[in-house]
């Protein structure tokens, strides 16, 4: 598509370099450095629906590969080599942002090392964290521990949740938010699962899931200070 544009990102010497996807749409307002979840790569149907919706909506988007999916390999790489790609793919986004403003964050997995990041040494140019679907903990394995890091990110942040998520129980992620105050914002996709996919019996379809999704993102957006 003429908005999108395929870019080279280098992560480290060791890890080498990545493949990311910039979309930009003319009228956007601003830029959110997406990355992907564990299982799937940023060619992911799930991934893609994101990009498209939020052009709509005057938002772009920067997706990448962390090294692991680059090379082929099933496993993560180590959460400090995923780190450090979240960062490399920020300053990325920051090269081609120009005038616009940046949000980061991610699926799943995504997400949660971006928010690693930011709590460990900050995220330069970033003025907000966008979270689809927060990995609070392992499926059947209820525990609030992998969010105790979020207190010391100190932007705001959207968690997109759906209420069947299990991966992040509700009754555990709502404490979390309440305690971070004003920096948190907490929005539930009824009948939703990890994946935003709702049930049948719900009356709604998947696709109106990932609409909700980017309007929660937009919204959002409007009420951030630049």
């Amino acid at each position: 598509m003429k908005d999108t544009q395929l870019l080279r990102i280098a992560v480290s010497e060791r890890a080498g370099e990545v493949a990311a996807l910039l979309r930009r749409p003319r009228d956007a307002r601003w830029l959110l450095v997406l990355a992907h979840g564990a299982g799937a790569d940023m060619h992911h149907a799930f991934m893609q629906a994101m990009s498209e919706r939020l052009a709509e909506r005057r938002i772009a988007s920067l997706r990448f590969q962390f090294p692991y999916m680059e090379k082929g390999r099933r496993a993560p790489d180590r959460a400090a080599v995923l780190q450090d790609t979240v960062r490399a793919a920020i300053g990325a986004a920051a090269k081609h942002a120009g005038e616009l403003p940046l949000l980061a964050g991610g699926k799943s997995m995504g997400g949660r090392m971006t928010s690693l990041a930011a709590a460990e040494t900050g995220l330069p140019g970033v003025r907000a964290l966008v979270f689809f679907g927060f990995p609070l903990h392992a499926a059947g394995r209820p525990s609030a521990e992998r969010g105790e890091h979020l207190e010391q990110v100190s932007l705001p942040m959207l968690f997109l949740q759906g209420t069947r998520d299990k991966l992040a129980e509700l009754a555990l992620l709502r404490p979390i938010c309440q305690q971070l105050g004003r920096r948190a914002t907490l929005h539930e996709v009824e009948n939703g699962d990890h994946s935003f996919h709702v049930l049948k019996r719900s009356g709604r379809t998947d696709n109106e899931a990932l609409d909700e999704l980017v309007d929660s993102v937009s919204d959002w957006t409007e009420k951030l200070v630049v």
